[in-house]
């Protein structure tokens, strides 16, 4: 340190009252909500699923075929996306469909457009 250094004071950075409440009361809220939508959009295989069924409502067979993954699984990642509102499903006679949510449409487009900014 020099002579220099020792003779600057740094002035303390300060947020009005207001702005630190609003800081201390969003870092004191519950994300859990949010961060388990988060780990379920964390896999590549359940963003195949949304942005397939983005183009149409789909028949786990459908998936099976398209990715050759197993019935269970695909069912697993399918359950997992309707835990988070972002799938819901129908039964079809005896196909049960599978569709985005409101939730989860919004989501997908918000996510797609976001990353075609290129932010």
């Amino acid at each position: 340190m020099t002579d220099q250094d020792i003779n600057i004071i740094q002035e303390p950075y300060i947020l009005p009252d207001a702005t630190s409440m609003e800081v201390h009361s969003v870092m004191k809220e519950n994300v859990d909500n949010l961060v388990s939508v988060f780990k379920v959009l964390s896999d590549p295989v359940r963003i195949r699923i949304l942005k397939a069924l983005q183009i149409t409502e789909l028949c786990v067979c459908v998936l099976v075929e398209a990715t050759d993954y197993k019935h269970s699984a695909l069912s697993y990642h399918l359950k997992l996306l309707k835990e988070a509102d972002l799938v819901d499903s129908r039964r079809d006679k005896n196909f049960q469909i599978y569709y985005l949510t409101e939730t989860g449409d919004k989501l997908l487009r918000s996510i797609d457009s976001s990353f075609k900014k290129g932010i």
